[in-house]
């Protein structure tokens, strides 16, 4: 990895402190940095033994930023690139979903579009060579099929693969291309009237997603929506804004920034969206941040749908990327945003950042994911709703209209560990490996395997004896009774869950799991049973 030497670093960081500034606080900062300077140059020509002054500038830097808030760091070469594909929404590569299936490298599914499902490679195939070395039965790794498929785009690849029919091994010549990597994954109708759509990150591609889902689901008789960006940890602040754009009306605030080098600047509403009058819910939790909120506090602030769910992470900072010359960059805070009620969500982190981590683990021993009761809302975090005037919070997340606490009732040791070491799919993968061609026979769409498909009684036991052959002397798994009685329901549709993702999409495990979603299930119900309509809110008025 290319590195930074101490004299470009220097030169670097400079660049970004002599910013136009108070001479009194220029002169504070050129005395900082050739302090620094000076600390170097004495380790480098000094120090008892040699020293790696690039690695030890790059600590240097992460402990540095680390001392200002959370969400500034430093980013190498490669975590950069790594960090900006979910953003960018691709990557360049062959384009498969794959997973590593007793020791071969097996295709999940080829990514639609993308030249392997263009040069006819399907879900099941087994990819045993590349290029000249052999990757099955060799304790291939994750990194290392990342290491030999992805690559620069028009770039060429030769796999050998292994197909269930075929006596000879399958050659095939892909060549590189950018592959998409999708924000929505899934848009369907609940019922008649309700649609669903699950965003995972707010990238540049993912607005296009939103809108194109729309669409299909209008064009289905949508009345209502719930959109689930619940465990969605933000993204860009521009998608944010757009996907706002899509449920608000008018000349509305959307969000506001402002930062000690940065006035504040308003942005509005500037289109007409998609989905301006349906009734809306927005699902989130506590891994719901950054965008997720800017959405969800805008769409609470103009009284325009309901937050369901529980409270969200609570970032309300505004990061700016700064490359360092050198490939690197560091991502700094900047600014603050706030809500059209002028909410700034974000949590403290006087404590430091560990502590700032671990809050997520506060929230469930105080049981605050249980009840909101025990959360402490004083008044100096109350503000007011822009049309209703309804009671609002700032300071630590988006708290919800309507509370749902985490479902507890399917828990049990078993189901933990199932859960823990991805048994449930695991087995999926197995059983969709050796039924494929009958799934695909008896349940020709999605929508057959949706409404028809059972996991079998037999296939249950042949699961619980496979589960428990996976411990081991000091790990053993043991599926009682008393813990299938608990959780034997989950367990079983989360099975098919899987089995409908592997034979289908990924949006058929959302289609699923949809019965295990508590704050899914309260959606719903509060479009049925006349909640919303006593919500106080203002969505007739958006039209």
């Amino acid at each position: 990895m290319k590195k930074l030497n101490s004299l470009t670093l220097l030169l670097a960081l400079s660049a970004i402190v002599f910013l136009p500034t108070s001479s009194l606080a220029q002169n504070s900062t050129q005395a900082a940095t050739k302090k620094f300077g000076t600390l170097l140059n004495m380790l480098d020509r000094l120090y008892v033994d040699s020293v790696d002054m690039d690695e030890l500038v790059e600590v240097a830097i992460t402990k540095m930023l680390e001392e200002l808030d959370p969400h500034s760091i430093y980013l190498s070469e490669e975590d950069l690139r790594e960090a900006n594909e979910p953003l960018d929404g691709s990557f360049e590569g062959v384009g498969v979903q794959f997973n590593i299936f007793k020791d071969t490298i097996m295709v999940v599914s080829p990514i639609t579009g993308g030249p392997s499902e263009r040069l006819g490679i399907r879900a099941g195939d087994r990819i045993v060579q590349v290029e000249e070395e052999y990757v099955a039965g060799v304790g291939v790794t994750n990194k290392d099929v990342i290491r030999l498929l992805k690559g620069p785009k028009g770039s060429l690849v030769k796999v050998f693969i292994k197909r269930d029919g075929e006596r000879d091994l399958l050659e095939f010549n892909i060549e590189r291309d950018k592959i998409p990597i999708f924000s929505v994954m899934a848009a369907h109708m609940i019922d008649d009237e309700i649609g669903y759509i699950k965003v995972s990150r707010f990238a540049k591609t993912t607005l296009e997603e939103l809108r194109s889902a729309l669409e299909e689901l209008n064009s289905k008789g949508m009345q209502d929506l719930i959109l689930d960006l619940q465990g969605n940890g933000g993204g860009m602040l521009r998608t944010a804004i757009n996907m706002s754009d899509e449920f608000l009306t008018d000349d509305k605030l959307i969000v506001y920034t402002e930062g000690r080098a940065f006035p504040r600047e308003d942005t509005f509403t500037s289109y007409e969206g998609l989905f301006e009058s349906g009734r809306l819910v927005i699902l989130m939790d506590g891994g719901s941040a950054s965008a997720s909120e800017i959405v969800a506090g805008a769409v609470q602030d103009w009284d325009r749908g309901l937050i369901v769910g529980r409270r969200s992470f609570g970032k309300g900072l505004v990061q700016r990327p700064i490359n360092l010359g050198d490939g690197s960059a560091i991502r700094m805070t900047v600014q603050k945003y706030y809500t059209p009620a002028g909410r700034c969500i974000q949590k403290s982190y006087e404590e430091g950042v560990e502590a700032y981590r671990l809050e997520k683990y506060e929230r469930f021993e105080s049981g605050e994911l249980l009840s909101i009761d025990s959360l402490d809302l004083p008044d100096s975090l109350k503000y007011y709703s822009r049309i209703k005037n309804r009671t609002v919070y700032g300071g630590g997340g988006i708290i919800p209209d309507v509370f749902v606490p985490i479902d507890t009732t399917s828990n049990s040791e078993s189901f933990r560990i199932l859960l823990r070491k991805g048994l449930m799919s695991r087995y999926a993968l197995e059983f969709v490996d050796n039924n494929r061609t009958s799934i695909e026979s008896d349940y020709p769409t999605e929508d057959d395997f949706v409404a028809h498909f059972s996991v079998s009684e037999s296939e249950i036991e042949k699961f619980k004896v496979w589960a428990e052959s996976q411990g081991t002397e000091e790990s053993p798994i043991v599926i009682s009774e008393e813990d299938w009685t608990v959780s034997g329901d989950a367990i079983i549709l989360r099975l098919k869950a899987f089995m409908g993702r592997d034979v289908y999409d990924q949006s058929t495990f959302y289609r699923i799991i949809g019965g295990l979603n508590e704050s899914l299930q309260e959606a719903v119900k509060i479009l049925k049973d006349g909640t919303f309509e006593k919500s106080n809110l203002a969505h007739r008025t958006f039209k």
